[in-house]
């Protein structure tokens, strides 16, 4: 995998929830993949997607697996084929569910996560993104959580992935908890790391102690409900990764009140471009 040498835009398809208006249900427990319109009909479909990223100018895209209408392999190539058409590239798979730290399910979602990571495979992904665990912090907890990233990896290795993981749920909730599960696995998974899922006093703190160990990232901007974003607090992060020498894709996420996701997401747009290359 060529190592980027500056950031560049990307957009994940969680920044599109109104636009897409359709998700799917994948969940360990429930693969029904049942349509349901959570916010309406939508005003596309997740193959128009990678055309409207590029007449932004923005060429790399991260996808969220609930948002996938199909895992079949007719469909999963005519997405890829969108995806190619607009000079796209797919950066990640977003598994987003999944616990491989469940006390007791923690066998059913390691396959379940296992069967989505081949799905990013077929897909074209550099990578697939996977939650570390939603168990409370413990060292028993970080020894499960580190045994099943070993094996995803091993078999995300098969299928042309890399596996990484993000600052998220209990389990990662602080820096150190993060660096010791990264040195323990030895660089066989990568951290993606996520502006908004710290917070209090000692956030910026925190995710400067990560940084130097992200290879990409979630760029998560506040908005309030007139659209304002919260510029001071989204440049004090990127100048985070600047100082840190991040030079990974800076995914935008917008997750906030607006039902008017490309314009804030062109307001996101506009706060990163001194950030890259």
């Amino acid at each position: 995998m060529t190592q980027p040498t500056a950031p560049c835009a990307s957009v994940s398809t969680w920044s599109l929830h109104r636009a897409l208006g359709v998700t799917f249900i994948d969940k360990p427990a429930d693969g029904s993949r049942t349509r349901t319109e959570t916010y309406g009909p939508g005003s596309l479909t997740l193959l128009e997607i990678p055309a409207r990223l590029a007449e932004m100018g923005i060429h790399t895209m991260e996808i969220c697996h609930f948002q996938l209408p199909s895992r079949d392999a007719g469909y999963l190539g005519e997405l890829r084929g969108a995806i190619a058409d607009a000079n796209v590239k797919l950066l990640s798979v977003l598994i987003d569910d999944g616990d491989i730290t469940h006390p007791e399910h923690h066998a059913r979602d390691l396959n379940w996560i296992g069967g989505w990571i081949e799905t990013a495979g077929l897909l074209g992904a550099e990578r697939a993104r996977v939650i570390a665990g939603k168990a409370d912090y413990s060292e028993a907890a970080l020894a499960q959580s580190r045994a099943g990233l070993q094996i995803l990896a091993a078999q995300a290795q098969g299928h042309g992935v890399r596996v990484t993981t993000e600052n998220w749920f209990a389990l990662l909730a602080c820096p150190e908890s993060v660096l010791s599960l990264l040195d323990s696995l030895e660089g066989a998974v990568g951290l993606n790391l996520d502006f908004g899922n710290w917070g209090g006093a000692t956030k910026y703190d925190d995710l400067a102690k990560i940084f130097p160990r992200a290879e990409t990232c979630h760029a998560k901007c506040a908005f309030t409900a007139s659209n304002t974003p919260d510029a001071d607090d989204f440049r004090r992060c990127l100048d985070l990764g600047k100082s840190a020498g991040f030079a990974g894709p800076l995914t935008l996420i917008y997750d906030s009140p607006g039902d008017d996701e490309w314009a804030c997401l062109a307001i996101e747009q506009e706060l990163i471009a001194p950030y890259l290359a």
